[in-house]
């Protein structure tokens, strides 16, 4: 119980309270770069090359203010968290780098590594979920546990692995920032098919997040047959227009044949989305 209190105090001082600390063990001290490896366990994917630069030129002008954090190898030292530091001290051409010194097991490896990264808002939605099944999977740990570890509500890493369930087209959108972890959220539970269908109107039409919820909601409603439509195999055409007309618009569109035509009942709720339908079919008109 102490321990794992004191391992959520940490988190607000930090990612050193974090870091297992010797009694008697060196500070930092400067190694050579070229006898750095990757760190496998980096749940990051992708780097801000923008930010990169920012950071080199910082370093090229000031030096590394904070070290890097390494595990001992047999052949050199591996890196467990501050791979942007590294990146931008080799392309600012230095040699080497400070860095502290501990013996990490692969999964403390992954641990830090996860919580540097999330500290600083460094990782994207799907890096993170990625991260947290990891330490689920390979090391056994708990939600409870990894919540524990990162300083997050458990319900927030529930939430985020499902997002592991989301059709790949979805995902890829998720990754590259196409799609917002709200609008993940807000499709998960649909058919992998309807995701995919959806992605284009979404991303499309810009919608905003309540508006996808919105959508999701209405493609949820079971819709009622009318009376004339109730004979198994009528109509088919007509509601493949309509369910066509729905994800084009984002937004529930009715369709019912006359005897001298019919009507379309396009559906809007509040001003803010009438705008936006209206903007979408007048250009799309002209």
């Amino acid at each position: 119980m102490t321990v794992r209190h004191e391992r959520q105090a940490g988190l607000g001082r930090g990612l050193a309270a974090l870091i297992p600390q010797r009694a008697t063990g060196p500070g930092p001290t400067e190694i050579p770069i070229v006898s750095i490896r990757a760190n496998p366990w980096q749940p990051r994917r992708r780097i801000d090359e923008e930010a990169l630069e920012s950071l080199t030129a910082s370093i090229a002008e000031h030096g590394v203010i904070q070290p890097v954090l390494v595990t001992e190898m047999l052949d050199g030292y591996q890196l467990v968290a501050g791979e942007r530091r590294l990146r931008a001290a080799q392309l600012a051409g230095l040699d080497r780098i400070p860095a502290v010194v501990r013996q990490l097991a692969d999964r403390e490896q992954l641990e830090l590594a996860l919580v540097e990264n999330v500290q600083r808002a460094d990782l994207g939605p799907l890096e993170e979920a990625n991260a947290y099944r990891q330490l689920i999977e390979e090391f056994g740990l708990t939600q409870e546990t990894v919540a524990a570890r990162v300083g997050r509500a458990r319900s927030t890493i529930a939430n985020t692995l499902r997002l592991l369930e989301l059709a790949p087209a979805i995902q890829a959108a998720l990754s590259d920032g196409r799609l917002s972890e709200g609008h993940g959220r807000a499709l998960i539970g649909l058919p992998p098919e309807v995701q995919t269908r959806l992605l284009d109107s979404i991303v499309g039409q810009a919608l905003s997040v309540r508006q996808t919820e919105e959508l999701v909601r209405r493609l949820r409603e079971p819709k009622p047959v009318p009376p004339d439509r109730a004979r198994p195999g009528q109509d088919a055409d007509l509601e493949r227009v309509e369910e066509d007309l729905r994800r084009s618009l984002g937004t529930k569109v009715s369709l019912a044949r006359t005897r001298r035509g019919g009507r379309i009942v396009i559906e809007y709720y509040g001003n803010e989305e009438l705008e936006r339908l209206y903007e979408r079919l007048i250009g799309g008109a002209a």
